[in-house]
């Protein structure tokens, strides 16, 4: 994507409709619903139903805890999107172009992970499974570097919505598919046949890479450090005990972000470590410790030796602070402010990770809450991720953020309705339908407004910069999540919030009677502690509104003097 569509996506002109519908037509939109279909299949293979694989094989619930530490991968992408965007892949680059190329190797990895994992049984292979699950977590992680940049850099900045929606809608349906298909193999063929069939699966994607058009030259940004006299053994010693120590960092990293300290207590600290990680109120403090520790850790191993130059230095600091400085050079004025918007943006929908446990406290039946969440929320999410495409490709990156800003909020205070609305099953309907309608409309706007901003030759490690770092605040703010309900339902029966137990005057008496008697509280007290807890989340929906409008009141502004600057500098 050119820096010139950039400037002009800011404040792009509206489109028809007519016009908005036609771009999910296009060729690289639809390459892109195969391209999602191989990111979502082996993720819900590897990191959900390969669970229930482990537990049929007689593993204990501990064990299979630990395969979670796989995802690690997705959270720590954004140290090795450096190496994707300067590396290029021997002849495949020449033929198919630098993201393609790089798609394959990666489709080739997880086609072989999945495949060697079908071979194996995990009562006597646990350990070797277990690699082959990390290994094929890079795999999947490094293509969604990949063809997160492939989007990028193969559409300009108006059609990044659609783009996102064929992306979205492919990883959707591989989900479903990954979730169901290979159960119903297990359960007539077995495990291993039911993957090694899922493995063959990831020949869509493989499809879906040739037929997809070759994005435009890629540019690779060149790290000078032929001037840097040092002893090749040095050389390779320097880079040994630098990559040894991002390794540490980014375990510590991973752990702050998962907030599991499990794989990283086999180093440091033993079970106390991994017990003070887990402890609920206070252990949130120690991940977010960890995640800023392991941030500096990473930071200091790539810093240059102070008064010293060396190849490893050089290479390292370039690769991974140049893209940092590049967005921070372009964007100065208003970088702060957008990063701040990235990170506050999701955070009210992330928050939402109690509502398993708020329906069944509500009185809902596994039936109601399975067919209404499975079947309906999924379709309701892709109606969501669609129009949020629609918006951005009619009303433009800027008009769509806000707009997804609103719908958050909003979405939350549906389910607050629902808390005093008592058990009715076409509330709860209602309630989830909106929420995921909403969620995929400010999805889509994030994840097209984030692609704006990245530039030519750092396009996959700036993305894969923003997307680790929206998340970042979210799961560390969910933590507290059960927390909030609990001592808002204490400070509804006994203090500030008593008020709210009014709202459930003629909420049926049995409505969260038995949640209430857990906490020692009353079924009123119960509800309004939720009702409190959704109307928390909906201001903090607030926050990424003010911010929004705040971005889009400063960004076109800033980006316009620059862009007058160097049309001056020019002349």
């Amino acid at each position: 994507m050119t820096e010139q569509s950039k400037s002009e996506a800011t404040a792009a002109p509206r489109k028809s409709l007519a016009g908005a519908l036609a771009v999910f037509g296009e060729r690289r939109a639809l390459a892109l619903l195969g391209l999602g279909f191989a990111s979502g299949l082996p993720y819900m293979l590897i990191f959900d139903t390969l669970s229930l694989w482990l537990r049929d094989s007689g593993l204990s619930l501990a064990v299979i805890g630990f395969f979670s530490l796989a995802t690690l991968s997705f959270s720590l992408k954004f140290l090795w999107a450096p190496l994707i965007d300067r590396t290029k892949i021997p002849v495949l680059h020449g033929l198919l172009g630098h993201r393609r190329a790089w798609m394959l190797v990666c489709q080739a990895g997880i086609m072989l992970g999945l495949w060697t994992i079908s071979t194996l049984n995990p009562a006597t292979n646990l350990g070797l499974l277990a690699a082959l699950a990390v290994l094929t977590g890079f795999f999947t992680a490094s293509q969604d570097i990949v063809i997160d940049a492939w989007r990028i850099e193969v559409a300009d900045a108006e059609r990044q919505g659609p783009m996102a929606v064929a992306v979205q809608w492919g990883y959707r349906g591989a989900m479903v598919v990954a979730g169901a298909v290979p159960l119903i193999l297990a359960e007539r063929f077995g495990w291993n046949f039911s993957y090694a069939l899922m493995a063959l699966a990831v020949l869509i994607g493989v499809a879906a890479t040739l037929w997809a058009p070759r994005e435009a030259a890629h540019t690779i940004r060149p790290i000078h450090t032929d001037d840097v006299a040092q002893p090749q053994a040095l050389v390779v010693l320097e880079w040994l005990a630098r990559l040894a120590i991002i390794a540490f960092g980014a375990l510590i990293l991973g752990s702050g972000l998962a907030g599991d300290a499990d794989l990283l207590s086999k180093i440091v600290g033993g079970e106390t470590l991994a017990e003070a990680w887990k402890a609920k109120p206070n252990g949130v403090w120690l991940q977010l410790l960890g995640a800023l520790t392991g941030l500096g850790v990473i930071v200091l191993a790539a810093w240059p030796i102070p008064g010293l130059r060396t190849k490893p230095g050089v290479y390292l600091s370039t690769a991974l602070g140049s893209p940092l400085k590049d967005f921070m050079t372009r964007f100065s004025g208003v970088a702060g402010l957008i990063l701040a918007a990235i990170c506050i943006y999701r955070v009210s929908d992330f928050v939402l990770n109690i509502m398993n446990p708020f329906y069944r406290d509500m009185g809902f039946s596994l039936t109601e809450i399975a067919e209404i969440r499975k079947v309906f929320g999924i379709i309701a999410s892709m109606i969501g991720v669609f129009l949020g495409g629609v918006i951005v490709a009619r009303f433009g990156l800027m008009k769509a953020l806000i707009i997804g800003a609103f719908a958050q909020p909003i979405s939350n205070l549906g389910f607050a309705v629902l808390a005093v609305s008592g058990h009715s099953v076409p509330m709860l309907f209602t309630s989830i339908c909106l929420d995921n309608i909403c969620g995929g409309i400010a999805g889509t706007a994030l994840i097209a407004y984030m692609s704006s901003l990245t530039t030519a030759g750092f396009t996959a490690t700036q993305y894969a910069l923003f997307s680790s770092l929206y998340a970042l605040p979210g799961k560390l703010v969910a933590s507290q999540s059960g927390r909030i309900v609990e001592a808002s339902a204490a400070a509804a029966e006994h203090g500030a919030l008593a008020g709210l137990k009014g709202l459930f005057a003629r909420t049926p008496p049995e409505t969260f009677a038995a949640a209430g008697a857990k906490l020692g509280v009353s079924g009123q007290a119960m509800g309004a502690g939720y009702v409190a807890f959704f109307i928390y989340t909906a201001l903090i929906g607030v926050a990424a509104i003010i911010l929004s409008f705040l971005v889009a009141a400063r960004q076109p502004k800033v980006q316009a003097a620059k862009d007058a600057a160097a049309a001056e500098a020019a002349a």
